[in-house]
């Protein structure tokens, strides 16, 4: 009965606008190579600076400095910005439902009736 409700669940959460909007500015991204690209070189010059850094190294300013100038590029792009918009706005539904489990996982432990069946 649990994992049938949880499934529901999930099936509304993907049907809500919050979804939709997340899952359409992310396809827009992956249908912008420039984006794209920079996003790859992001990872990878992050990946260079910790690896870096967990070897005890400090990494060279030069790459610092580029890491630096990619992100705050990234950062100014208006699909990344509309990305960033569409999830916060899910993660906040995202609160809102793991809230209403919590309240409902409280008031569940604290009630006699037995409802699963």
């Amino acid at each position: 009965m649990i994992a049938d409700k949880a499934r529901e669940l999930g099936r509304l959460i993907g049907q809500s606008d919050e979804y939709g909007a997340l899952r359409r500015a992310q396809d827009r991204v992956s249908e912008a190579p420039e984006l794209r690209e920079k996003l790859e070189r992001l990872r990878h010059l992050a990946d260079t600076l910790e690896r870096t850094t967990a070897e005890g190294a400090a990494p060279p300013e030069a790459d610092v400095a580029a890491y630096d100038r990619l992100l705050s590029a990234i950062q100014a792009d208006s699909l990344y910005q509309t990305v960033l918009a569409a999830q916060m706005n899910f993660d906040k539904l995202m609160i809102k439902v793991n809230d209403q489990i919590m309240d409902g996982i409280r008031k569940g432990a604290t009630s006699s009736i037995i409802t699963l069946g």
